[in-house]
């Protein structure tokens, strides 16, 4: 029974302590110091050696300005537990003061513990970074590892550096520790990738290659070719990361799925040649089933999306040869999934495209592929106009995979498939909901759609013109881009000058652009510029028409400008990142 009451009362104070925590760090946050400070003394009393409510109580003291008794409490704790960290609280609390030379006294009386005892060194140093003193903090790692080489400080002096600005030994230590201690590789990269996107140094990407560069050339570890090409995906640069890849497949050829991984950014990037070199070379390298099956996948992916109509009788032999190299089985599932939809969607044959899907579904498969298979299926039904047999397809995926990005994408397609049927109050409010979505594309998606409706519903309360709008997505839905682009174009006539005016331009430019007549994307884009600056597709014309002029026609000049406009009038745009990387490669800032 004793023991019983003994551990009732050691739990009850724990909770009561806790909740006194919570309480003075509350009275902390909202800069009520003087309670905050009352509570911390109680807390420090009842816990003497918590060197935590000790260094809350002191923070209070110097909010409160009451530093002589910040003074008087350091130094009573130094005597009793003569830690060297405590020499550092003792000289910031002079430095607040701006008493410098007290200050300084107390940080070298620091550093010389460390020369005494070099493991010192985790104490002393760690206070000096929360204090934000890093020169000081830099100095005690390296006084240390003179006396003790034998520490390692690659990763904090690495951070140290970068926030000094000296990001030539920043890169210097994070490569170190890299090398050293490959398991901490992925916290590093994060680390350098943060600097790779800011704006304070635009020769960080440079350095960062030329460092990588040497070290691959004076140690021959494949672990700097595996840095290379991820350094090189973070620039885009897929071309150079494959040559890195090349490299590590010639060492070590097990290694294939990252190759596939990099021609899937490729093709996601539009640089559709880079990809084809990237397959053709998994294609002769290869015996795997499955990625012998991932790289045709690709490679016809691609050839469908730039096909003429002449192109389409060779693609459907060249898909049914393959399937019948392959075998109806899981392993082919991505090569059915394709020939059913190139099937509905270019040959208008959505009978054929069903009979593939339903025979898949009979294949042992998992929750993830079922819902691949049942997607497309309720893809065709949209595309056949069978809207609400096609919203049954989409609310199992959402029921069967809730939370997930798969889940979440078959919501928003049920959301258009709302919209398409032109039952925008309910489209809308599932819109609404995908706004928050985890994943970035169905978002930003998400919000197109939800203004979309919003916006031309405030302009036109019978939604006439908004109507007109949703069936003429709907055509471009079912691959119809000649039937939309009449529709589209009609509705700019019926409604010139209106809310629907930006977005039909915008609409107008994306077709001409996928049917390759780029100067009738670029007059589409520009009556945007001159028509709708305060609309929310200017900043997507200045990028999509600085890509033409990028991409399509060379002209470095006029891609320039264009990138200029996101970058300094629309640093919101969810195309700024690229806009300025762009520029600057256009500019000339980096060899990359």
């Amino acid at each position: 029974m004793k023991k019983i009451v003994l551990c009732l009362q050691l739990l009850f104070s724990l909770v009561v302590c806790s909740q006194n925590d919570q309480l003075a760090q509350n009275y902390f946050d909202r800069g009520d110091f003087e309670k905050a400070k009352i509570t911390y003394e109680e807390l420090l009393k009842n816990q003497p050696s918590n060197s935590y409510f000790f260094q809350k109580t002191i923070e209070c003291y110097q909010q409160l300005q009451q530093f002589d008794k910040a003074d008087s409490s350091i130094q009573d704790r130094l005597k009793q537990y003569q830690q060297a960290s405590l020499l550092v609280e003792l000289g910031y609390n002079y430095q607040l003061q701006k008493d410098l030379v007290k200050a300084k006294k107390q940080y070298e009386l620091a550093l010389d513990r460390i020369r005494k005892n070099p493991s010192e060194v985790y104490g002393v140093a760690a206070t000096f970074e929360k204090k934000v003193l890093v020169e000081e903090a830099l100095k005690a790692y390296e006084l240390a590892l003179t006396l003790e080489p034998k520490f390692n400080f690659n990763f904090q002096m690495a951070l140290l550096y970068g926030q000094l600005g000296n990001t030539d030994m920043m890169i210097e230590k994070f490569l170190t520790e890299a090398f050293a201690n490959q398991q901490n590789n992925l916290m590093i990269q994060n680390q350098l990738s943060r600097f790779m996107t800011e704006d304070a140094d635009v020769n960080f990407n440079e350095s960062l290659r030329k460092a990588l560069l040497l070290r691959a050339q004076k140690n021959q570890d494949i672990f700097w070719n595996q840095y290379l090409s991820w350094f090189f995906v973070q620039q885009k640069e897929y071309g150079k990361a494959f040559i890195q890849e090349k490299a590590i497949y010639r060492r070590n050829p097990e290694t294939f799925s990252n190759i596939v991984n990099l021609a899937q950014l490729a093709i996601e990037e539009g640089e559709k040649e880079t990809a084809k070199e990237i397959l053709t070379f998994v294609l002769d390298n290869t015996k795997d089933l499955e990625l012998l099956i991932e790289a045709h996948t690709f490679l016809v992916q691609m050839r469908i999306d730039s096909a003429q109509e002449k192109d389409l009788k060779v693609i459907e032999t060249d898909l049914d040869l393959l399937l019948k190299e392959f075998g109806i089985s899981p392993y082919s599932l991505s090569l059915q999934i394709l020939q059913a939809h190139f099937e509905t969607f270019h040959l208008k044959k959505p009978e054929q495209g069903k009979a593939i899907l339903k025979t898949a579904l009979d294949l042992p498969l998992n929750a993830y592929r079922i819902a691949d298979i049942k997607m497309e299926l309720a893809d065709i039904l949209l595309f056949e106009e069978k809207f609400n047999q096609a919203l049954i397809y989409y609310s199992q995926i959402e029921e069967d995979l809730k939370n997930d990005v798969v889940g979440h994408e078959a919501s928003l397609k049920a959301a258009k498939t709302s919209y398409f049927k032109t039952d925008f109050l309910w489209a809308q409010k599932q819109f609404k909901e995908l706004k928050a979505a985890s994943s970035q594309l169905i978002a930003n998606d998400a919000l197109e759609y939800f203004l979309l409706i919003n916006d031309n519903t405030v302009a036109d309360s019978t939604q006439t013109a908004l109507k007109q709008f949703a069936h003429a997505d709907y055509l471009l839905y079912q691959n119809k881009n000649q039937e939309a682009l009449s529709q589209f174009q009609a509705i700019l006539k019926s409604f010139k000058g209106q809310e629907i005016e930006g977005v039909t331009l915008y609409r107008l430019g994306k077709i001409y652009e996928k049917v390759g007549d780029y100067n009738s994307a670029l007059t589409q884009y520009q009556l945007i510029i001159d028509q709708h600056q305060d609309g929310i597709y200017i900043d997507e014309a200045y990028y999509f028409s600085a890509e033409i002029y990028n991409k399509q026609f060379k002209n470095i000049e006029k891609a320039k400008a264009l990138y200029e406009q996101v970058i300094f009038h629309h640093e919101d745009s969810i195309y700024f990142t690229d806009a300025r990387k762009k520029y600057r490669q256009l500019r000339g800032d980096t060899t990359l």
